[in-house]
């Protein structure tokens, strides 16, 4: 009888390479690139498209710590309101006489704040769901935002604040540049690190990975923690391009980031994807909404097509998963 032999790695294929969902986003865009070429002869010009992250980015920081709250099986739905209260707050307290670079400092640790407010919440009320909690900080975090400045716009900000949103740095855009060293941290951390595993293993099984000596609890603590301090970095770079902020600013980024990642191939159900896949739909809907954009077509539009990439997104996976069983059976 031969020994059973167990293989901690997959083995390399090159069909199995191609056949991964990360193939399949950069189809997508190739095929955005060319409607976008087709509908628009402004769409490929270098200063237009590098420009035209600024204006898709600030919500993609949020992008990276959503990754690992959705491979853990839970959702964030508070960060678009966390990104208004950290804003709001910074905004006030700069018109109130604070510095400018202490009020920065304190939109990020209200961010964080909010975020460990969450996280807590989840771990010690565990007959709700995070779905729940986060549907609730996020009633609650908007009120609070509307409470210090109601309908009214806060803005007057020192002219260096404007460079987080609109400079460049060597003909690169600031925001670009800090975005790809977010990616990088996220990244190694997610793949590289033992922290990552974990995360991938409470999403897998969650009582598996508590019994296996995994603290689960404390991992899921400081990933809400990360998503808020994200949030607060959003709204640094949103407020700066917009020059003044308001209660109601980023309304339905919670909505748009949990599509990008899900986009990417990040399973609701949790334990699989990985953070390319992420970061390839986030320049796939940013560039598809530019290119739209320079035709007029409406947002209305905009969000029927982003429904139909969803509804693929979930759909395929399951689709391969039926067939696999189908062959089986046979």
């Amino acid at each position: 009888m031969e020994p059973r032999v167990i293989a901690s790695k997959k083995e390399f294929t090159l069909k199995g390479l191609f056949l991964q969902w990360e193939w399949l986003l950069v189809l997508l865009m190739m095929a955005v690139f060319i409607l976008n070429m087709n509908l628009s002869e402004y769409f490929l010009d270098y200063n237009n498209l590098r420009d035209a992250t600024m204006g898709f980015l600030d919500k993609a920081f949020i992008v990276l710590p959503m990754v690992f709250i959705i491979l853990m099986g839970d959702i964030d739905i508070s960060v678009g309101s966390i990104v208004a209260l950290s804003s709001v707050i910074m905004a006030d307290l700069y018109n109130h006489g604070v510095p400018m670079e202490l009020a920065v400092v304190i939109c990020l640790a209200v961010g964080a704040l909010c975020g460990w407010i969450n996280g807590m919440l989840i771990v010690r009320f565990k007959e709700l769901s995070s779905v729940i909690v986060t549907l609730a900080t996020m009633i609650i975090y908007r009120g609070i935002a509307y409470i210090l400045l109601e309908d009214q716009a806060s803005g007057n900000f020192p002219s260096w604040f404007k460079f987080l949103g609109w400079d460049y740095v060597g003909g690169i855009p600031f925001i670009l540049i800090a975005f790809a060293l977010a990616v990088a941290i996220f990244a190694y951390l997610l793949h590289k690190t033992t922290f990552g595993r974990k995360v991938y293993a409470i999403g897998n099984n969650p009582m598996a990975a508590l019994y296996s000596g995994v603290r689960v609890d404390r991992i899921k603590v400081i990933v809400f923690t990360l998503a808020g301090l994200m949030a607060a970095v959003t709204a640094l770079f949103l407020t700066s391009r917009m020059g003044s902020t308001r209660p109601n600013i980023a309304t339905g980024y919670e909505l748009e980031v949990i599509a990008m990642v899900v986009l990417g191939g990040i399973s609701t159900a949790g334990g699989k994807g990985r953070m390319i896949g992420a970061i390839l739909a986030v320049f796939l809907i940013g560039f598809l909404r530019y290119g739209l954009g320079l035709v007029n077509v409406s947002a209305q539009s905009l969000l029927i097509i982003l429904g139909l990439l969803l509804i693929v997104a979930v759909a395929i996976p399951q689709l391969k998963m039926r067939v696999g069983a189908g062959r089986k059976t046979t």
